[in-house]
């Protein structure tokens, strides 16, 4: 058991530092622009679906835990975080190539989209080192705090995953290729 918070201690820090650093390195990327880049236009589609199928896989992983099937969480969880990874980079490369897309909607639609989005951002920030807790308590064997924990971490999570997937569907026809 010592050995175990021990372990989870010193990854503190590193979830510390990496929840920190991912936003910070967001926002300031987000501004850069890489100068006589090829627009990657072709991205916010495919990074759309990656966040659709991180949903998907994060349903999949709470069923197979509650079914006892520890062995198929644990590599669904290991590949939503590779996912939100690969998701991470394409979003920067785009933003970093390409403008930023106005949302061309009206009225009532144009609320929504903006509650959706702010929501998404900041869930986004809070979902970094949730996650992070979380998938270091599985992997030290903290179960019962694992579990704690991911009942805040799984509904947030989904909800970022899902909420990507909106905010693109309700821009796409917005952007210019």
């Amino acid at each position: 058991m010592e050995q175990k918070i021990t372990s989870e201690r010193r990854y503190k820090k590193w979830i510390v530092a990496f929840s920190i650093a991912i936003p910070l390195l967001v926002a300031i990327l987000f501004g850069v622009k890489i100068p006589n880049a090829t627009p990657l236009t072709f991205l916010p589609p495919i990074y759309a679906s990656i966040n659709g199928f991180t949903a998907i896989l994060l349903v999949i992983a709470f069923f197979a835990i509650k079914s006892g099937k520890m062995k198929l969480h644990q590599r669904l969880m290991k590949t939503c975080i590779i996912l939100s990874v690969a998701f991470l980079a394409m979003y920067m490369a785009y933003h970093m190539t390409s403008d930023s897309t106005p949302f061309g909607g009206r009225g009532w639609v144009r609320n929504v989209y903006f509650f959706i989005l702010i929501s998404h951002i900041l869930l986004s920030i809070v979902i970094i080192p949730l996650v992070l807790i979380t998938f270091v308590r599985g992997l030290f064997g903290e179960y019962k705090r694992h579990a704690k924990i991911a009942r805040y971490t799984f509904p947030l999570w989904l909800y970022v995953a899902i909420s990507g997937v909106v905010v693109y569907l309700m821009i796409s026809p917005y952007y210019v290729n």
